[in-house]
């Protein structure tokens, strides 16, 4: 009896752990740190200093960014990571986490309205 209690119980916790929605891994607190140490130069605000129109707001993050519409922060990650045009590619200058937790930061602020 104890034996099937066991595995009863085991099966209910894989269940229980399989099945849940992963957390948001990225820590905000950190993006917000990582934005201002490689990214406020010419992003202060959400703005954008060499594009003028292609700030960080919402809307040019929509217009601009390839497949934000589908992909969100996952489509900023991939900016950050691989660069494009005057953006420069941050892999390989930070960490994956870096950019991860600096891209949930800059979704963030753009749900807000920066």
């Amino acid at each position: 009896m104890n034996k099937l209690l066991s595995i009863i119980l085991l099966a209910i916790t894989f269940v229980m752990f399989t099945l849940q929605s992963p957390a948001l891994a990225a820590d905000i607190g950190h993006g917000r740190q990582v934005f201002n140490t490689n990214c406020a130069a010419c992003h202060m605000g959400g703005r954008n200093t060499i594009m003028p129109q292609k700030t960080l707001k919402k809307a040019a993050l929509k217009q601009y960014l390839k497949n934000f519409n589908e992909q969100g922060v996952d489509a900023i990650i991939d900016q950050a990571t691989n660069g494009q045009g005057a953006m420069p590619a941050f892999k390989g200058r930070l960490k994956p986490n870096d950019i991860e937790d600096v891209a949930a930061y800059v979704l963030a602020q753009a749900e807000k309205g920066w």
